[in-house]
């Protein structure tokens, strides 16, 4: 018959100063990168910036001009080209972008397009949800959530429901046929309830 010993796997141990110490440094060895890659996918759209659709699969390419179909929405984020970074890292720096014959813009909304292309902050100014249904007959942008209507010829004045200010507007210019973040949102973006 075999005997049993005492088994002091589960026995309580102290932690030694240095394996405390092996721990931290690991933990701070896997953290630091994936803080440094978020704070820059983090980061507001920036002057110069390029923008890339929200939904492209593969290497980010910067949107175009003739990329936009007039009277259809298109989701986007900044793209950083030196540096190959997109700033998706926060959903504040989505932006819807629509492209309209010049003429049919107001004055300060043209001054802020660039190709006939408009930018404005895909966010909500309500409460934060998504803002991307084009609505042709009213000439409005929707938010799905509470249906706040958005005029994006008017610069994203709100037409109807309960937000209370407009969608912030990015400044574009291009390069080329390249669209060019030419300067930051218009006010802060996200909702306010």
């Amino acid at each position: 018959m075999s005997s049993i010993l005492p088994c002091s796997c589960h026995a309580e141990r102290p932690v030694s100063g240095n394996r405390r110490k092996i721990v931290k440094i690991a933990a701070a060895g896997i953290a630091v990168p994936w803080v440094l890659s978020g704070g820059r996918a983090n980061a507001k759209p920036s002057l110069g910036d390029r923008l890339v659709d929200e939904d492209a699969e593969g290497a980010p390419t910067p949107l175009r001009v003739s990329d936009l179909r007039p009277g259809k929405p298109v989701l986007a984020f900044p793209f950083d080209a030196a540096k190959g970074e997109v700033r998706s890292g926060s959903r504040l720096n989505k932006v819807v972008l629509m492209r309209f014959a010049e003429t049919e813009m107001n004055a300060e909304t043209r001054a802020r397009s660039a190709g006939g292309v408009v930018a404005f902050s895909a966010i909500c100014t309500h409460q934060g949800c998504d803002v991307k249904t084009w609505l042709p007959t009213e000439q409005a942008l929707v938010c799905f959530c509470h249906s706040t209507k958005f005029l994006l010829l008017d610069g994203g004045s709100v037409a109807s429901g309960p937000a209370l200010r407009s969608l912030p507007s990015l400044p574009l210019s291009l390069d080329g046929d390249q669209l060019v973040i030419a300067g930051p949102f218009s006010a802060p973006a996200g909702g306010t309830a």
